[in-house]
């Protein structure tokens, strides 16, 4: 049987450490000041046999609600509800403070079983802090560390007094089934519809990312606010639309890299691209009022040369009045501007009315279907022989280029393999035209095309001969 554990506390005792120990993965960023994480950080974790979900939150401040402090609080509050159990974390070098006690009483007016940890209890300080939690009348501590992973058998203990029911079997392995793979050569995909498709929204600090994301959730899973830059994390939500399986990844926005000198922002900066190489569709969100600005391009350039499939959301939508005349003039200038993703959906979007949200979510399924398209190799040799008739490339040193082959070895996104001779003096030019060709031909809009070439004779004919 699959639980939940929300881990609460202060800011700064080490909630984000045990997190990721948890989890076996970097997950959530981790920094010597106060108050990192901000968002509910759901993540998969295994503690010997035991499988369960769990939940980082942001450290326990006191505040209004209109206040940063309080919005975070209220992310927490509902992260306790949603659990099983909750990990009260406090600082055992540091002891018990009144901040602890304060929220102390806020756990355990929730109604849910408490495990006490004493988080940093290696060495003699740790030791006596630790025996301070007995004050907090949540049972007795559990001594760990979650840096240095000591102490993870007694929480196991823990676990299981804590949550007899739920922990009374070890969970097995969940049985995906047959995985659902579609490898037609006549035209076929490398889709895989048994696990969910993963997307990364990116964009500029304050261009409504977590706000967009809610919208689509149709609940305030994320953090919001008028402040720039509140998100830190990149934070995966996992949810079905139309019976598909999707996961949705928040990321911080991201500046110039010139502009980024804090740590913190580094780090925030720095796992948000990871979320990019690991998402399968990224989509850029544009404020519609300030629309393809420099760090725009630089993050759709990042998204092509990570090979990602690609969608342009043109973000606060309902701010724009010649909706009709406005979206033309962007659709031509993405064109303009992104040649490189050339075709790719522009879809309009407001996070605050949930205007465009089907339209994004139908761009965003078929954009990911080209992605994993795959051409069967005697289509493209006959669009190849015809492209050649029509416009063959240009000779070098006296010598013409001989392309005599091309095929579709991989997908995600599209790579093509070209055969002939002199291909290394193939100029880029020509190299572009054969991707636009393809890309026209074959129907690839929003997703960047891969050509490698290989010199030598076709492949087949050798085989052909041999076989006489």
């Amino acid at each position: 049987m699959t639980f939940s554990l929300a881990i609460i506390g202060r800011p700064n005792v080490g909630k984000s450490t045990l997190f990721n120990r948890l989890t076996g993965k970097k997950l959530a960023l981790v920094d010597d000041r106060p108050g990192v994480t901000r968002d509910r950080h759901e993540g998969a974790a295994r503690l010997a046999d035991l499988r369960f979900t769990i939940i980082d939150t942001a450290g326990l401040e006191a505040g209004d609600s209109v206040t940063l402090e309080g919005r975070m609080r209220a992310q927490t509050e509902n992260a306790i509800l949603s659990a099983d159990a909750v990990l009260f974390v406090f600082d055992a070098r540091v002891g018990v403070t009144p901040e602890d006690k304060y929220f102390a009483d806020l756990v355990r007016r929730a109604g849910k079983p408490v495990i006490l940890i004493a988080n940093k209890a290696e060495g003699k300080v740790g030791e006596a802090g630790a025996l301070e939690g007995f004050s907090l009348g949540l049972g007795d501590p559990t001594p760990l560390s979650a840096e240095h992973g000591e102490g993870m058998s007694s929480l196991y203990d823990a676990l299981r007094e804590a949550l007899p029911e739920q922990t009374a079997e070890p969970s097995d392995e969940e049985d995906e089934g047959p995985m659902a793979v579609f490898d037609d050569e006549e035209d076929g995909s490398d889709l895989d519809v048994s696990k969910p498709l993963r997307i990364t929204v990116v964009g500029r600090p304050n261009a409504g990312k977590s706000t967009l994301i809610n919208r689509i959730l149709g609940e305030e899973r994320l953090l919001t606010g008028p402040e720039a830059g509140i998100t830190r994390d990149s934070i995966g939500v996992d949810f079905l639309w139309r019976d598909r399986k999707l996961k949705l990844f928040d990321t911080a926005g991201l500046r110039k890299r010139a502009r980024v000198v804090d740590k913190l922002e580094k780090l925030s900066a720095a796992d948000a691209l990871r979320a990019v190489r690991f998402s399968e569709v990224v989509v850029l969100l544009v404020d519609s009022t300030i629309p393809f600005e420099k760090q725009d391009l630089t993050i759709a350039d990042l998204a092509a040369r990570e090979g990602r499939a690609f969608v342009i959301a043109l973000g606060k939508w309902d701010l724009i009045e010649d909706k009709g005349a406005t979206l033309t003039r962007l659709r031509e200038e993405a064109e303009r501007l992104l040649p490189q993703v050339r075709g790719c959906p522009v879809a309009p979007v407001s996070g605050a009315t949930g205007q465009g949200l089907e339209g994004l979510m139908q761009a965003i399924v078929a954009t990911h279907v080209v992605w994993n398209k795959r051409i069967a190799t005697g289509r493209l040799n006959r669009w190849l022989s015809s492209t050649l008739e029509q416009s063959p490339p240009p000779a070098v040193a006296g010598r013409r280029i001989k392309i005599r082959y091309i095929t579709q070895p991989k997908s995600r996104p599209p790579h093509f393999v070209l055969f002939g001779n002199q291909l290394d003096e193939l100029p880029t030019s020509y190299e572009r035209y054969l991707i636009n060709g393809l890309r026209k031909a074959f129907d690839l809009p929003g997703v960047p095309l891969r050509i490698s070439k290989k010199s030598g004779e076709n492949p087949f004919e050798g085989k052909k001969r041999r076989d006489a």
